[in-house]
């Protein structure tokens, strides 16, 4: 498996990944292309063919992931964690101090993922999410 940077040529890829994972920000192939022009930190996992993909930012001193998916059928084999060990080693390049992001309440196996990573739940958004609305947990993690 490789973990590289997000092209342009893998927009069409990640947007399938996306719409079968219905958890996950529903991004616009302008979002993506705004990853690939660099305005933001963005992987791809590959394996043959695009499997998974991570986006994040750097604010100030801290690394927010904003949008991270692997494709049902290859989930479990480790592709989620070299994606955001990727991220977190690019946080570690600008010498962030935590990285942060929101996950769907009800999403048991995402929240489960980033405990071993060392994340925990530092506050609730009502409401942050629609189709359908949902809260948000806040999950954060240090990095020194």
């Amino acid at each position: 498996m490789l973990i590289r940077l997000l092209e342009f040529r893998d927009i069409e890829d990640v947007l399938a990944i996306q719409s079968l994972c219905r958890e996950v920000a529903q991004w616009t192939a302008w979002d993506y292309h705004r990853v690939a022009k660099g305005e933001m930190g963005g992987w791809v996992a590959e394996r043959k063919a695009i499997i998974g993909f991570l986006v994040a930012r750097r604010i100030a001193s801290d690394l927010e992931i904003l949008n991270f998916a692997v494709k049902p059928d290859a989930r479990r084999q480790g592709i989620g964690g070299a994606l955001l060990e990727e991220a977190l080693r690019w946080a570690k390049s600008f010498d962030a101090q935590r990285a942060f992001l929101e996950v769907r309440v009800s999403n048991l196996a995402a929240l489960r993922f980033y405990e071993l990573y060392n994340f925990h739940t530092t506050g609730r958004r009502a409401r942050y999410y629609t189709a359908p609305i949902e809260d948000a947990l806040v999950l954060a993690a240090s990095l020194k």
